[in-house]
């Protein structure tokens, strides 16, 4: 019998992450569920999946990524194509959810509160960043209740900010203080840019619904990360929306993976200066890096600028 986690993953270095992907493909699964029917007001409970003929799909249909492969990406019941966003959501969510396993739960150790935060955080941003590429929304459980949910575990899981004084009253009260800093300093962050930015060009710079998103991260990640996630989701819109429209004028085509854009009236239009395009992708992007790579190195250099001024 193995006497702690620690053995287990010594013993079979495989299982956790394969586990973990296991469990981020179940969840990538009811993703799709939740991406399809969020916008629409729709239970995400009842009825259960349902091909689009209205048959409902068997349990030997509905295994994550396989039965897509299986099936060739049809339904089995009428024939109709499966969009291959399905597998393609699963997968990621998998695969996100080892990183966060192997970031926050290393050889030798186990956080089982941080790895079930960070991945409730993921799969929220999975989520409104597939329905605001296909909507120009995020709606505000995925910005207002995804805030509130982070200040709560924050203050369950003191762990999730970096606080291990060892009194758990202690570290819990740190710990919901940083997230409620990170939620109000990275929604006002942002408020302020909307406000000058608008005052400027004299037009909608961006949605309100990205300064709430933006509070949630900070609630999840701190201020430092509210403020990455800005600034490293302007770069990441950046390079997308140059890279696409290169694809565009080379190829006299849409990129396949460019982002949709509409008029300011809310017509779609060609991608282009002056057309709108979702920001909250890029800031789920920007968060999910923080989360999972820069958070030591942005925390190192925020301290080192503080030393300076």
């Amino acid at each position: 019998m193995f006497a702690s986690f620690a053995e287990i993953a010594a013993a079979f270095p495989w299982f956790f992450p394969l586990f973990a992907f296991f469990v981020g493909a179940c969840v990538g699964s009811f993703l799709n569920v939740v991406i399809y029917r969020v916008p629409k007001e729709e239970s995400i409970v009842t009825p259960g999946s349902h091909c689009g003929c209205g048959q409902p799909i068997k349990f030997y249909d509905n295994i994550p990524i396989l039965s897509w492969l299986l099936l060739r990406g049809r339904a089995r019941c009428c024939g109709r194509p499966f969009s291959f966003r399905y597998p393609v959501v699963e997968l990621l969510t998998g695969a996100l959810f080892v990183l966060a396993w192997l970031r926050f739960s290393p050889a030798g150790t186990f956080n089982p509160g941080v790895v079930a935060c960070t991945w409730v955080f993921i799969s929220c941003l999975i989520a409104a960043t597939f329905i605001d590429l296909d909507h120009m929304i995020i709606p505000d459980v995925f910005t207002i209740g995804l805030g509130v949910v982070g200040v709560l575990l924050s203050f369950c899981v003191p762990a999730l900010h970096g606080h291990h004084v060892g009194l758990f009253l202690v570290d819990s009260l740190r710990s919901g203080v940083t997230s409620i800093q990170g939620l109000l300093i990275g929604s006002g962050l942002v408020l302020w840019i909307l406000l000058i930015s608008e005052a400027i060009l004299k037009k909608e710079a961006m949605g309100f619904g990205d300064v709430k998103f933006v509070g949630a991260i900070g609630a999840f990640c701190g201020w430092q990360g509210a403020v990455f996630s800005i600034f490293g989701g302007a770069l990441v819109g950046t390079v997308w929306f140059a890279v696409s429209l290169i694809w565009q004028k080379i190829a006299g085509k849409p990129a396949p993976v460019a982002p949709p854009s509409e008029t300011p009236d809310g017509q779609p239009a060609e991608l282009g200066f002056g057309a709108h395009v979702p920001f909250g992708p890029m800031l789920a992007i920007a968060a999910a890096l923080y989360l999972l790579f820069f958070r030591a190195w942005v925390g190192e250099w925020f301290a080192e600028v503080a030393t300076i001024l």
